[in-house]
């Protein structure tokens, strides 16, 4: 078996975005190639409510879908779909934007909040898929035992267990804590496109160590081993398979090229963000 290694790691910077969301983006537009197909990746931790509650106003999307993870906080979605609906401690929203979208989050104050945001590319083919909102609930998220901790399946498969799939890219998402001198061990397709990012603690991969906060991704190999490195480490593992497909990125709206970008930005102006005109498989 070939043992995976780590490729890059990137720690990433302290930004605002929204109406003045302090967080740290770890993954950007300079990082695309690496680790496609996630594109973006925020992370959020603070126990200053100052630092969030500004949230995020209405704004469009097109082209990719959004994964947020709470593993502390709160956090409150509405959309041009007629969705309202929040998560707390532990849940998932994930949105498809596919053909466009707008909406916008609220963050209420929290004890903490703790968390993650993903973006994860859409297909070509998917560019203009239905676009749809769907959260997933705690209860709904299996917890799984292992020697030194657990794993809590966000989505898609770990060994017989199955969790909430996507209708487009596969996407395997775990959230796993390690205790004390905890490790585990993970298989993996040959050609997985395979990333880590150390959400509390810090880990080792082979001889690499990788402090908190910092995406990491791997090399090609069926197999990862992920060693905690302190006391805690709680480590979102993401695996999935990269489009190698051109990206035209510009703010909320990813496609595969400029003249799509410039199409996008027309709709919005005009109006046409929301596509009623499409014919959606069901």
């Amino acid at each position: 078996m070939a043992n995976r290694q780590v490729k890059s790691k990137v720690k990433g910077f302290r930004t605002k975005d929204g109406a003045g969301v302090s967080l740290v983006r770890v993954l950007s537009n300079q990082t695309i190639g690496e680790f496609d197909p996630i594109l973006m990746l925020d992370s959020f931790d603070s126990t200053n409510p100052d630092d969030y509650t500004a949230g995020f106003p209405l704004h469009p999307h097109r082209g990719i879908e959004t994964i947020s993870y709470l593993s502390r906080g709160k956090m409150v979605h509405k959309d041009t779909l007629g969705n309202e609906d929040s998560i707390t401690d532990g849940e998932v929203q994930w949105m498809n934007a596919g053909s466009g979208i707008l909406h916008e989050e609220k963050v209420p104050a929290a004890e903490r909040l703790l968390g993650v945001q993903l973006w994860l590319n859409l297909p070509k083919r998917d560019k203009f898929s239905k676009p749809y909102y769907h959260a997933i609930r705690s209860k709904d998220i299996e917890e799984i035992k292992i020697n030194s901790g657990k794993i809590r399946l966000l989505t898609g498969e770990f060994e017989d267990h199955k969790g909430f799939r996507g209708e487009h890219l596969p996407l395997d998402y775990y959230d796993i804590h390690l205790e004390k001198f905890g490790e585990i061990s993970l298989e993996t397709g040959e050609d997985d496109s395979v990333m880590v990012f150390t959400l509390l603690g810090q880990i080792t991969i082979g001889d690499e160590l990788i402090e908190e906060k910092t995406a990491a991704k791997l090399t090609n190999g069926d197999r990862v081993t992920i060693k905690n490195a302190g006391d805690f480490a709680q480590v979102l593992f993401i695996r999935t398979k990269a489009l190698n497909e051109p990206v035209a990125w510009a703010g909320p709206i990813v496609m595969n090229s400029e003249e799509e970008l410039e199409e996008a930005f027309k709709d919005l102006r005009e109006g046409q963000f929301i596509r009623d005109d499409l014919e959606f498989d069901d």
